[in-house]
């Protein structure tokens, strides 16, 4: 296929530790060299530590299914983090992260994601209303899709539209934060006294803390509803009087602080970062876009769950675009014993990196790793790397709690969008691919967008 959408340049397969610090920061995609894409497994050296990319599932699932708690996350990313996200489940290790997971995972078993659809209903409706507006134009799609995916959190955690006059606040406020804090810094390569700087950008830190002061007046509030008899069905208050099985406590306001976060950051910012290049993607390859142009044509006047199941094609779009542009690029653990990987003697204390981003493109498992197809999913190469390569959401034990709210979400948003409106390439501005919180395009998606 020669047609291939964006893909970061890689850099000179030889660097400076210097040099390549420098393109880390910028953006850790286009800092890496090609040979990522077909390697099993790769080290870094540094004067401080080794890090190993390990590209085999195998090895991967070694880490992340079959001893996940031999392989905790690295506090390298969590010093990036943690200025925004505290203590969240997002970070932690052991047994406190094991205490927030009981609390958290019952409001997203089963039966809540059918509770939740009509707010998600809501959010894509709002969506399309917005976007109608001034039309046709061009539109800045991630700005587009930050909103809505912002919308659907609100709605669906506190029963707030993005209209809410707090709620604005947040958004706006971490749109400022994520341009403004690459998933690590400095801190993640050289080790520091607990006392000293972590090289936060001022502003990082400020908008920081804007937004959990803005997340703990909404926690606050909401726990003085509970308190009163008068708070909503929603997931704030579902996690909030969900008492630990083993302890019999809740989480205080400052713990539930910490857990809005990450839940703004991972249903927010990944959810946008994947419905923009969905939308780009079809814009790209009108054929795929005119499928679910048609396929949307089975969604309802009115929230029905039903409908989720009659969405196949729109999901497998939803699902390629998640592998060519993995919201969360890079996971990093640490090895807590001395281990062998692929014959190689790995120290206790050295870093593991799990990259979404090369697995997913790996030329020795995929079909055509580099090009939009859809259909590979019900071919029998697509089944196999669905099960062994594909793991947008990571897997095992630390599986994101919210994977199956986000292959709801998106294919639904996606399916309203698409029945109303039409979406074009405008030549010659094709988005470049980087990572900042979460692989976004570099200057924005710009797409010329028309009513059906």
């Amino acid at each position: 296929m020669s047609d291939l959408p964006p893909k970061p340049r890689a850099r000179a397969e030889r660097v400076s530790l210097l040099r390549y610090l420098r393109l880390f920061r910028q953006d850790i995609l286009s800092a890496q060299p090609a040979r990522l894409y077909h390697a099993w497994m790769a080290e870094f050296r540094t004067p401080f530590f080794r890090s190993y990319m390990i590209n085999e599932p195998a090895l991967v699932d070694e880490v992340l299914k079959a001893r996940p708690m031999d392989f905790p996350k690295s506090d390298r990313v969590g010093e990036g983090l943690r200025p925004l996200l505290g203590e969240s489940v997002f970070l932690t290790n052991g047994e406190t992260w094991q205490r927030q997971r009981r609390i958290i995972d019952p409001a997203f078993e089963g039966g809540r994601l059918r509770d939740t659809f009509p707010a998600m209903w809501a959010a894509g409706a709002a969506s399309v209303e917005r976007m109608a507006q001034g039309l046709p134009g061009v539109v800045e799609i991630e700005e587009e899709m930050s909103h809505a995916a912002a919308d659907v959190i609100f709605r669906t955690l506190f029963s707030l539209p993005i209209e809410a006059e707090i709620a604005g606040r947040v958004f706006h406020q971490f749109r400022a934060y994520q341009r403004t804090q690459p998933i690590l810094n400095a801190a993640a390569f050289v080790p520091l006294p607990r006392w000293f700087p972590r090289g936060h950008r001022a502003s990082t830190r400020q908008t920081a803390r804007n937004i959990r002061a803005l997340i703990t007046e909404m926690t606050a509030a909401r726990m003085a509803e509970i308190r009163a008899g008068t708070a909503p069905d929603d997931l704030a208050t579902k996690i909030m009087t969900t008492p630990d099985p083993v302890t019999g406590a809740c989480f205080t306001t400052d713990e539930m602080v910490d857990q809005v976060a990450i839940f703004f950051l991972a249903g927010h910012e990944t959810s946008a970062s994947a419905l923009g290049w969905a939308l780009y993607l079809l814009a790209r390859y009108p054929a795929w876009q005119e499928k679910l142009a048609e396929e949307a044509l089975a969604l309802p006047e009115e929230p029905d769950f039903a409908v989720v199941s009659k969405l196949k094609l729109t999901r497998d779009v939803f699902r390629e675009a998640l592998r060519l542009y993995p919201p969360v690029p890079m996971m990093v653990r640490e090895t807590t014993c001395p281990e062998t990987f692929r014959k190689r003697p790995v120290k206790k204390g050295s870093q593991v990196v799990i990259s979404p981003w090369h697995l997913h493109r790996q030329d020795r498992l995929w079909d055509n790793p580099d090009g939009f197809d859809p259909g590979r999913w019900h071919t029998e190469n697509g089944k196999t790397c669905m099960r062994e390569a594909f793991i947008p959401f990571s897997a095992g034990a630390r599986v994101c709690t919210g994977a199956g709210f986000a292959m709801v979400e998106g294919p639904l948003l996606l399916a309203m969008l698409l029945r109303a409106f039409r979406f074009e390439r405008i030549e010659g501005d094709d988005p470049v691919p980087v990572a900042y919180l979460t692989v976004r395009a570099k200057d924005g998606i710009r797409l010329r967008v028309s009513r059906r």
